[in-house]
């Protein structure tokens, strides 16, 4: 029996459809970047000056450590590395709780791991302080409390041994207050101020990581507005304005051939007006020539 060429045709159409749809999701999906975050580590000096308070800098590393991993895995990016397999090479190479980390050994200990990138966190100040006052005549009792945690985050290429990226963080937090405090609210109070410390630079952490190795850019543009490729938990805030670049050529080092990077050009001003959890728009408030592919980077954060 003869079978005509519009039957055969559709057989082979709905056989192919049939296959796409048992590949893997993962197939289609689109890859991450590996990333391993070691665990943080205080400097040698500052275990040094925090020995009295070891309990303290311990409560703040723990908590650092918690957040920093939330915050990352929140932008949606990355698959994080085990951290245990990270360890493992780090206490290998003795760098385990030393601090000193450079992009050699950085570099080398994210191969071994599996993790195309490593971030490498280190604490060089912390306070947490606490002065009491007393008011007999108000019969009050007056605290000032004050945190700050401080430090450096670098982000290692283990494929070139480069280091990214190098970023200073800090953050300060106080509050003052009179009342009849006892020790328990005393300590209540310290474990708040130190929570938003720390939220506060493990969020600058991440979204600079995310930065680094994935640009905000322009996935679309309309009339008036543009969709990004960044959305809940990617550090963008409603009415956040962001500068908006053209990237143009390789910059290579004429003597070494390392990238320096790419020229950019600005073209344009956007405002976030909706965050999703997967992209966010913004309204442009300047135009010059801005399309897809464009790069949106926070004022502070534009080059020289």
């Amino acid at each position: 029996m003869r079978i005509q060429r519009p039957v055969v045709a559709a057989v082979f159409a709905v056989g192919l459809l049939g296959a796409l749809l048992l590949q893997p999701r993962a197939a289609f999906a689109q890859s991450k970047e590996t990333l391993g975050i070691s665990s943080v580590a205080p400097t040698p000096s500052l275990k040094a000056a925090m020995a009295a308070k070891k309990l303290s800098l311990g409560r703040v590393v723990e908590a650092f450590d918690s957040q920093l991993n939330a915050r990352i895995s929140a932008t949606r990016k990355f698959e994080i590395v085990s951290r245990s397999d990270l360890k493992d090479v780090l206490k290998e190479q003795e760098l385990g709780q030393s601090g000193n980390v450079d992009a050699k050994s950085a570099a080398q200990s994210g191969k071994l791991a599996g993790a195309k990138y490593v971030l490498s966190t280190t604490l060089d100040d912390f306070e947490d302080s606490t002065e009491t006052m007393k008011f007999p005549s108000l019969n009050k009792i007056g605290i000032k409390r004050k945190v700050r945690v401080a430090g450096v985050a670098k982000i290692y290429d283990s494929t070139t041994g480069a280091l990214k990226e190098s970023y200073a963080f800090r953050a300060d937090r106080k509050d003052d207050r009179s009342d009849d405090a006892t020790l328990e609210k005393n300590a209540e109070l310290t474990d708040a101020l130190l929570a938003e410390a720390v939220s506060e630079v493990a969020t600058k952490i991440a979204t600079r990581v995310a930065d680094v190795v994935f640009p905000v850019r322009v996935l679309a543009k309309t009339e008036k507005q543009l969709t990004i490729n960044r959305g809940e938990g990617g550090g963008l805030a409603l009415g956040q304005v962001w500068d908006v670049y053209a990237l143009g050529e390789e910059l290579l080092d004429p003597d070494t051939k390392e990238s320096l990077g790419r020229q950019e050009v600005k073209i344009g001003k956007a405002k976030i007006s909706m965050i999703n959890p997967k992209f966010s728009l913004a309204d442009i408030l300047e135009d010059t020539g801005i399309d897809k592919g464009a790069v949106l980077r926070l004022p502070q954060q534009t080059k020289n």
